[in-house]
């Protein structure tokens, strides 16, 4: 087997295109992948005090690929992050951090809360609610004593429940004390039957009068 040796900036490297590893375009055999072949990322691995570089289609977790017009490399995330899109934006971070908004959190900011499932920081939501209703009718209940009190009620509608750790929702009914008005049943007559009773009635004083 032939091995090309040549000196590159004073330093002594073998090229042995033969037996690179798959998708390396230049090799050593110390330090592995020097170059890659086109649309591969170049990743550079520790192993004990070496460096050993390795061609790739996609960057392994923890890091993020860099193209450029002549070499595409990989680049280790933020140390917060386990998943990165790049240098500013964590997609995914390590074990016990919230996200939000590309960065990792221990503690969620204010105006949001830990979604733990997820592991991420959402948006705290308040409770809202309408406005109150008019009054309703004057009600006795059984257990009031006096004959002519009551209670009437009003109340308003959720429009917005609240996140875990939002503002609760308010009392949505609330009642008074009234009066109730007590209700006149007066018997209408017919006309004839009221002509009537006033004759009868006039028939009688007259013989009241005579006796």
């Amino acid at each position: 087997m032939v091995f090309n040796q040549s000196y590159h900036r004073g330093k002594f490297n073998v090229s042995y295109h033969r037996l690179c590893p798959s998708g390396c375009a230049s090799c050593s055999a110390l330090n592995g992948c020097l170059s890659c072949k086109p649309r591969l990322f170049f990743h550079l691995e520790l192993d004990g005090m070496r460096q050993w570089g390795t061609c790739l289609s996609s960057c392994p977790r923890g890091h993020y690929g860099v193209r450029s017009p002549h070499f595409n490399t990989c680049t280790r995330c933020n140390k917060d992050c386990a998943f990165c899109f790049n240098e500013n934006f964590c997609t995914r971070c390590h074990k016990d951090l919230y996200s939000l908004h590309g960065q990792c959190h221990p503690v969620c900011p204010r105006g949001f809360e830990p979604d733990v499932q997820h592991m991420q920081c959402i948006l705290q939501v308040h409770c809202k609610v309408g406005e109150w209703s008019e009054w309703g009718p004057c009600c006795q209940k059984r257990s009031m004593r006096a004959c002519r009190k009551g209670e009437e009620t009003r109340t308003r509608q959720v429009l917005q429940s609240p996140s875990v750790s939002g503002d609760p929702c308010p009392h949505v009914s609330e009642f008074r004390r009234c009066m109730i008005k007590k209700r006149q049943n007066r018997r209408i007559l017919p006309v004839m039957q009221v002509d009537t009773l006033e004759r009868k009635n006039n028939l009688i004083q007259r013989k009241k009068f005579r006796n």
